[in-house]
C-alpha cells in the first residue's frame, strides 16, 4: 500500500471532490475559523480549474435542510451542478459513485465539512474499495477540534494521506518553469494563501517580479 503511494500527485492521476461545504454544516464547524475553511475550499477548486483536474461538487439535503453550496465555491464552477445526496457516507450514494468511477481515477482528493461524518465515511468506503484518499484537512472542518482531529487519526489509521490545499496546488504545479499554469498558479496563490499571496503582491509591486 506505501509503495503506491509513493506517487506525486499530479492533475493526470487524481481528482478533486468538494463534500458538502452548506451554509448549515458551516453553521455546525467549530474545530477551525469558517471563513479560513471556506478559503481553503476555494482555493482547492480553484487549483482544479487551473490544472484542469476532474471535480466532483456534492451536496447533502441542500433543499430541505444544509442549503446551497456556498457561493465563493459554486462561483468557480458556475455551471456545475453539484450532486445532492440523502446519505451522510457520499460513497453510499449511486450518482456520487457513478461520478467517482467515471473519472477514471485511483487517486482521491477530498475535503468536507463535517471531518468525523462527510468527509470520514467516505474515506474509508474509498480505501476499503481500493481508493487511494489524500484528505484535505484545512479545506475540512469539524465539530469540535477533537472530533476533528480525532477523524484525522482515524482516517489515517485506515490509509488515509493528510495534505493541505496548497500543497495540493505546488504538487500540481511541480515547476515553476512550467509556464502554461504558471500565472494561473500565482494569481491563486495571490488571493488565497494569506502571507504568502501578500508577499507575492508585494514582489510584483515593488520589483516587478512573480514570486515562487
Amino acid at each position: 500500500m506505501f509503495k503506491e503511494n509513493q506517487d506525486l500527485l499530479t492533475p493526470e492521476n487524481s481528482a478533486i471532490i468538494l463534500i458538502d461545504h452548506q451554509p448549515q454544516m458551516l453553521f455546525g464547524t467549530q474545530s477551525a475559523d469558517r471563513q479560513t475553511i471556506i478559503n481553503n475550499t476555494v482555493g482547492l477548486a480553484k487549483t482544479a480549474k487551473v490544472f484542469n483536474a476532474p471535480i466532483i461538487l456534492t451536496t447533502v439535503a441542500a433543499e430541505s435542510f444544509s442549503g446551497p453550496l456556498h457561493p465563493h465555491i459554486q462561483e468557480v464552477f458556475p455551471d456545475q451542478q453539484p450532486i445532492d445526496r440523502t446519505s451522510m457516507n457520499s460513497w453510499e450514494d449511486e450518482n456520487f459513485l457513478k461520478a467517482v468511477k467515471e473519472t477514471g481515477r485511483k487517486k482521491l482528493i477530498m475535503a468536507a465539512l463535517w471531518t468525523e461524518v462527510c468527509l470520514a465515511f467516505p474515506t474509508i468506503s474509498a480505501i476499503k474499495d481500493g481508493y487511494e484518499v489524500y484528505i484535505v484537512t484545512d479545506a475540512s472542518g469539524g465539530t469540535t477540534t477533537e472530533a476533528h482531529d480525532m477523524a484525522v487519526q482515524r482516517m489515517i489509521q485506515a490509509g488515509a494521506i493528510p495534505v493541505t490545499w496548497i500543497s495540493v496546488l505546488l504538487e500540481y504545479q511541480r515547476d515553476w518553469a512550467r509556464q502554461e499554469t504558471y500565472d494561473a498558479v500565482m494569481s491563486v496563490a495571490l488571493q488565497n494563501t494569506g502571507a504568502y499571496g501578500s508577499g507575492i503582491f508585494y514582489a510584483q509591486s515593488m520589483f516587478g517580479g512573480h514570486g515562487g
